[in-house]
């Protein structure tokens, strides 16, 4: 089911997509790829949207920075100083988080109006991004699938075809907070990873696969999440054909747990330190399932590129379950 939700300054229209099925609900919008809420039970039947956003246009368009619930690419993450390498030509990039690019560069795939058409148990979003878009090589057809399964679990396939050799990096930026309002630090989580990549004060990998043994990055037992992360785990498998759990969010109030399963090798935990009005610092929790931040400038880190006759797949399940 969809509905008319806006109209962007240039006219173009932005719609809204619902999604229901096993008593959860989602809404994604055709700006950004958002997914602007998820609305799921607690232990005792109580339903509640778990995600930050907004609940007219406006608010994504005068808050973009922090990318509530949107579909992050060209390149989710960082790339070091805006450029990178590929075949012997170095690209540049938009310093949109300088001196670094971030998430795409300032008109990602986050500020962009999708086109939608609706399949079994939900929709498919597509564009066509062109060569030159905010500085990547190759024109990229790319598109992501959100569905619903009989359980209520909330599936985002990606999948990108390129004419010219690029790198790609998607992901979702949702804002989880299980008890559906307030601070989410109490959320208590659980990352199967035992290495984290460490970063400079830019934030970008020092290239080092850290071990998270002994250290405040050690969530292979669940504890609370706290504050302070902006940073990729390594999650034990590496890429995978078939999504592998690799996390578990839980709200020991209300009693939801998101569990998270994926293809990717990483997972950014960002407990949101730096969230502006009408929300307040760590009032959420992203946990962005991603290859790592500035690959295409990393030779050890798993690869970006994608070349012609090539096909990217990548899959994210959430799930929602109590006790």
């Amino acid at each position: 089911m969809s509905e008319h939700f806006g109209t962007l300054s240039d006219g173009t229209p932005v719609h809204r997509w619902t999604l229901e099925r096993a008593g959860v609900r989602v809404r994604i919008l055709s700006y950004g790829g958002i997914v602007q809420s998820v609305e799921v039970p607690d232990r005792d039947g109580r339903t509640g949207n778990v995600v930050l956003g907004f609940a007219e246009l406006d608010g994504y368009l005068s808050c973009p920075g922090p990318y509530f619930g949107a579909l992050i690419g060209r390149y989710a993450n960082r790339i070091a100083g805006g450029r990178f390498p590929l075949d012997g030509v170095t690209y540049a990039l938009e310093p949109n988080n300088a001196p670094n690019s971030l998430h795409g560069g300032g008109r990602g795939f986050d500020k962009r109006v999708w086109d939608v058409t609706p399949v079994a148990d939900g929709v498919r979003l597509s564009r066509v991004s062109e060569h030159g878009e905010e500085g990547f090589p190759g024109r990229l057809d790319v598109s992501a699938t959100y569905t619903l399964d009989d359980t209520g679990s909330l599936r985002i396939a990606y999948e990108a075809v390129t004419d010219a050799p690029t790198v790609v990096n998607l992901t979702n930026h949702s804002y989880w907070n299980l008890a559906g309002s307030g601070h989410a630090g109490g959320h208590e989580l659980r990352l199967d990873a035992s290495r984290y990549t460490p970063v400079d004060a830019d934030l970008i990998p020092t290239g080092e696969l850290a071990e998270v043994a002994g250290t405040r990055f050690d969530f292979r037992e669940t504890r609370k999440v706290g504050s302070g992360y902006d940073h990729n785990f390594v999650l034990t498998g590496g890429v995978t054909q078939t999504p592998r759990e690799v996390a578990e969010l839980h709200d020991p109030a209300s009693g939801r747990v998101l569990t998270v399963t994926t293809t990717e090798p990483g997972l950014q935990l960002y407990t949101a330190d730096h969230l502006p009005e009408p929300f307040a610092p760590g009032d959420g929790v992203a946990l962005e399932t991603q290859h790592f931040p500035d690959s295409p400038n990393q030779p050890d880190f798993p690869g970006t590129v994608l070349r012609p006759g090539g096909v990217f797949r990548s899959t994210t399940v959430y799930g929602f379950t109590t006790r």
